[in-house]
């Protein structure tokens, strides 16, 4: 199919996101032996299709995200505790559509110690705000697995709408046939979605 001209792509480099807890950088192979010091960790990768439990498993989850990336179907960032100036986890963009201008925020997780800290309210901050703002995207997809209630409610708490549950959607490592819920912000709600957000923040700031 050929594009119309008028319309231009979406662009899909890698671009760093700071804020005043975490700083999001563009993941890359030299963050392997920082993401294996806090990821290797079981509980992490419960909800996750292919969990990553050796160095060898973190190295292909990170060379797949750099070989999306240069597909222009991902920007995967590792996440930085500024204040120790420590990876402490990892996100992205995915499933990039850059004709129709939206993103899905997913593959994320954070090391244990900075869970229920303003480090992943603050990230999802950072990147819907790219996402809207720098990208100009009309939507941006979140999914998880339906048993994820912790999941779930997080997404809510993000300001987010549930759209429906995919059903037979995945295959898990242990063969479990995974439903997933899609939930999405659009461009129309972001300027509500984003002051709820700052709000959020600002109360975890003195």
């Amino acid at each position: 199919m050929t594009l119309p001209s008028s319309i231009p792509l979406m662009p899909v480099e890698p671009v760093t996101l700071e804020g005043r807890t975490v700083r999001l950088e563009p993941l890359a192979l030299g963050h392997l032996d920082a993401l294996c010091a806090v990821g290797l960790d079981e509980d992490l990768w419960r909800w996750n299709t292919f969990p990553v439990r050796t160095p060898e498993a973190m190295r292909t989850y990170v060379e797949t995200a750099l070989t999306w990336l240069e597909h222009k179907t991902a920007i995967p960032f590792v996440t930085v505790l500024k204040s120790e100036d420590r990876v402490v986890g990892s996100t992205r963009f995915a499933n990039i559509d850059r004709f129709n201008r939206h993103v899905e925020i997913g593959w994320t997780w954070i090391g244990r110690p900075w869970q229920r800290t303003a480090v992943n309210t603050e990230a999802k901050y950072l990147m819907l705000r790219h996402a809207f703002e720098t990208l100009g995207c009309l939507r941006v997809e979140l999914k998880t697995d339906v048993l994820n209630e912790r999941s779930r409610a997080a997404i809510r708490r993000l300001g987010a709408t549930q759209e429906g549950i995919f059903r037979s959607h995945m295959i898990t490592e242990t063969d479990r046939i995974r439903d997933s819920v899609y939930f999405s912000i659009i461009r129309p709600e972001w300027p509500a979605v984003r002051a709820g957000l700052e709000e959020k923040l600002a109360q975890r700031y003195p």
